[in-house]
């Protein structure tokens, strides 16, 4: 029963995944590592599909789900992304959901949950104890709550919130 419980959310993700929408399609369809660069697809080429990766994994970019302990793309990411902490570079599009740290360098569509979560110009909802985004057009949900440009206040406990 424990496995059904287990399998039933991971495949509900999976399924969940968008196709590759932007130009960084074309990467392998999946990669699995220990820890960069001891990973099948060298971290200078994209994945599109399905990325394990038990400790620490980096690649181009990440078009699927993406699991792992330490999660890193150098360019963007789309789909799903678990673990401890993951950091995107560049844009990312989906569900973002980390122990620890969800940081994106780009904007972000989405979902963002982890205890401190951080992107350039968020569209979606970030939920964690400390929220931060430069602008944005959602709702955050935390202790402190961070929108650099036009959100409610600048910093505001349990919410906050910007729509342009």
């Amino acid at each position: 029963m424990r496995r059904l419980a287990f399998a039933l959310p991971v495949l509900a993700a999976l399924l969940a995944i968008p196709a590759p929408s932007r130009a960084e399609s074309g990467g392998k369809p999946i990669s699995l590592g220990l820890v960069t660069p001891v990973q099948i697809v060298p971290e200078s080429q994209g994945i599109s599909g399905f990325r394990f990766s038990l400790l620490y994994g980096n690649n181009a970019f990440v078009n699927g789900f993406d699991l792992g302990l330490v999660n890193m793309t150098t360019g963007g990411a789309e789909g799903v992304q678990w673990g401890a902490v993951s950091i995107v570079n560049g844009q990312f599009k989906g569900w973002q959901g980390n122990w620890i740290v969800s940081i994106t360098g780009g904007d972000f569509e989405g979902l963002q949950t982890g205890i401190y979560n951080q992107a350039r110009h968020v569209k979606g909802l970030q939920f964690g104890i400390v929220n931060q985004a430069d602008s944005m057009e959602g709702v955050q949900i935390g202790l402190v709550n961070i929108i650099h440009k036009g959100g409610m206040l600048p910093v505001f406990p349990f919410f906050n919130f910007s729509f342009k």
